[in-house]
């Protein structure tokens, strides 16, 4: 096995564990998770949902998000905040195409390469990450779960 499959083997675990991750999110409209890994240890994780503290309720009487609900790439790296790791280097997995507001947290934390498993029809935060040289895979994440 040549480290490239090696490494695509890792990539799609990591992204079904992120998965697996976003059923903790209290979200109904959409639940989405995300984990930071470097040297092979998964350093942060997150899902999203309300800042802590806050009622665990993501959407409005009209079932709009509210508007301080926090995503899984947003959550996964502030957390690095209140730790002793930090993101340089890592590569972010995350069930759902990071936004542009997440794209430039991900630019700023260091991160290097972004594996996301589910498009969104707004391209602008993959569009921000290429052009910062971030290498960036998509890897849809419901064939992912009949491999290995």
């Amino acid at each position: 096995m040549g480290s490239n499959e090696k490494q695509s083997n890792f990539d799609r675990r990591y992204l079904r564990m992120a998965r697996i991750w976003a059923e903790n999110s209290y979200c109904q409209r959409r639940q989405v998770g995300a984990l930071v890994v470097k040297d092979k240890m998964i350093i942060s994780d997150g899902y999203n949902g309300t800042p802590s503290g806050f009622e665990n309720v993501c959407e409005d009487e009209n079932n709009v998000t509210k508007p301080y609900v926090l995503h899984a790439e947003a959550n996964a790296i502030t957390k690095l905040a209140r730790s002793n790791n930090n993101s340089d280097g890592a590569t972010i997995y995350i069930t759902a195409s990071p936004c542009i507001e997440c794209a430039k947290l991900i630019i700023q934390a260091g991160i290097k390469r972004v594996v996301y498993g589910e498009k969104y029809r707004l391209t602008d935060g993959i569009e921000l990450l290429e052009r910062a040289g971030i290498e960036v895979i998509y890897m849809d994440i419901n064939e992912i779960s009949k491999t290995i």
